[in-house]
């Protein structure tokens, strides 16, 4: 018997050394990233058809007229115009590069709904400490308990190769998504609408502060406590709403450690606890659009689910969009009924990683599944098709990319989440009308500055 265990152990060792030595690649395929890839490892080269362009390098430089953090973005690419627009009169011609979700808004509103297709540019870039430690990380990574966490990663996108079986390549890209580049400290009013079928709707105004824990310049792997990012929201309009608070500790592995979560509430001047606030919880600000899961299109635990690599392919993707949130434009002239103004929505060709989740047999989610279009050069989720347990399409999420040139760095410019079914949608990080722009810094708060002890304090 006792050998019999000992024979299992080492069986049991084996098997662990292999799925850790698939979970990360050597030092020559490292190499690759800045040569035949960029250094963030999407390809290098165009597409055959010369539709999609090399990288050259992304933006690196503001523009001229912008003076710095806080200031309205001014769009490094004004001057192009349309190449075609897709509505529901022609998008036969262009199905192979739409996702299903496109394809049913083209349907759901075929009057009004239209993507106007610019000239592709790959404006993706990031800090050069960043892309150094994304090629380090290329060859120490390695996902954890099944791929519900990562370890040996920091500062920098986890997996630039993807590489090991099928489903690990998909969890892979989507611990890029969720670790990827979006600076260190940020400071932001934000405006969430939540617009009913005729088009009405009621502004709800929070402040924002996010720290990125996963990179703290001062920090590494070992530091981080299990730590991806602190999150501060406090409510700021309207009225009925003001002063309430929300605090929430980002865990990067939450099967090991779950989402820590606080809210202030300033009519009982109460701090609470949250503990429901994961996966499939409804979102009241966006009038239960989104669950928390869908918030930055996917964030949380992935453990739910049965992931699938689907492969890279071209879509049109929503890309390089300055003009929803320039200095200047009302939130009326963004909302529409059914949909944000299409005049205001820039799309491009681009390359994108398609990962399908479906729901496991014994989980629980209002999800049934979930397809994913990720963009190859920033890793962020552009586009989602999520469909209800009768494998019906019912929401389709759409984040708005652009490059903020001063981080430098891809993320989203306003997120966006469509009902189907009920002919709703919502629309979160309006800030077109505040006085100033998100302001993004390089200073690392104290780690008290996040406790639920001063949520009280900072909420009144």
């Amino acid at each position: 018997m006792k050998i019999k265990s000992s024979l299992l152990c080492l069986c049991v060792l084996f098997a662990v050394s292999i799925s850790q030595a698939v979970a990360k690649v050597s030092q020559s395929e490292a190499n690759k990233l800045g040569k035949s890839l960029t250094p963030f490892g999407s390809i290098k080269e165009g597409n055959k058809a010369g539709t999609i362009p090399a990288w050259d390098g992304g933006i690196t430089e503001t523009p001229s007229g912008f003076k710095g953090a806080g200031q309205h973005h001014i769009d490094p690419f004004v001057d192009d115009k349309i190449k075609f627009t897709i509505d529901r009169s022609n998008y036969k011609g262009f199905e192979k590069y739409l996702t299903p979700g496109q394809n049913a808004l083209l349907s759901a509103y075929p009057d009004t709904f239209k993507l106007n297709v610019y000239p592709t540019h790959r404006s993706h870039s990031m800090p050069d400490w960043v892309m150094k430690n994304t090629k380090k990380n290329a060859t120490t990574s390695s996902l954890s308990r099944g791929g519900v966490g990562i370890k040996d990663a920091y500062g920098g996108i986890p997996f630039p190769i993807l590489h090991g079986d099928n489903e690990q390549q998909a969890l892979q890209v989507i611990w890029n998504h969720l670790t990827r580049w979006r600076g260190i400290f940020l400071t932001g009013r934000y405006t969430e609408v939540a617009v009913q079928r005729d088009g009405q709707y009621s502004p709800i105004t929070k402040q924002q502060e996010v720290f990125f824990n996963f990179f703290n310049p001062k920090g590494d792997f070992k530091s981080m406590d299990n730590i991806l990012f602190y999150f501060l929201t406090f409510n700021k309009a309207p009225a009925r709403l003001a002063g309430g608070a929300l605090l929430v500790h980002e865990t990067l592995d939450q099967i090991k450690d779950k989402r820590q979560a606080w809210d202030y509430n300033s009519g009982q001047r109460r701090v609470r606890r949250a503990p429901n606030l994961a996966y499939d919880s409804p979102i009241a600000s966006s009038d239960n659009t989104r669950t928390a899961d869908d918030t930055d299109m996917y964030n949380g635990a992935p453990d739910r689910f049965e992931w699938k690599y689907l492969g890279l392919k071209e879509y049109v993707i929503p890309y390089n969009n300055y003009q929803i949130n320039a200095a200047g434009v009302k939130y009326d002239d963004v909302v529409e009924i059914g949909h944000v103004n299409p005049e205001l929505v820039r799309w491009e060709l681009h390359r994108v990683h398609v990962v399908e989740a479906t729901l496991k047999g014994k989980a629980r989610h209002i999800y049934k599944k979930r397809v994913f279009y990720i963009d190859e050069d920033s890793w962020g989720i552009a586009l989602v098709d999520q469909y209800d347990n009768r494998g019906e399409l019912w929401r389709v999420s759409m984040a708005l990319l652009k490059n903020y040139y001063e981080l430098p760095g891809t993320w989203t410019g306003l997120d966006i989440y469509h009902d189907l079914q009920a002919r709703r949608y919502s629309a979160n990080g309006l800030y077109s009308e505040e006085k100033q722009a998100p302001v993004f810094e390089n200073k690392v708060p104290n780690k008290r500055y996040f406790k639920p002890s001063s949520l009280r304090r900072r909420g009144r």
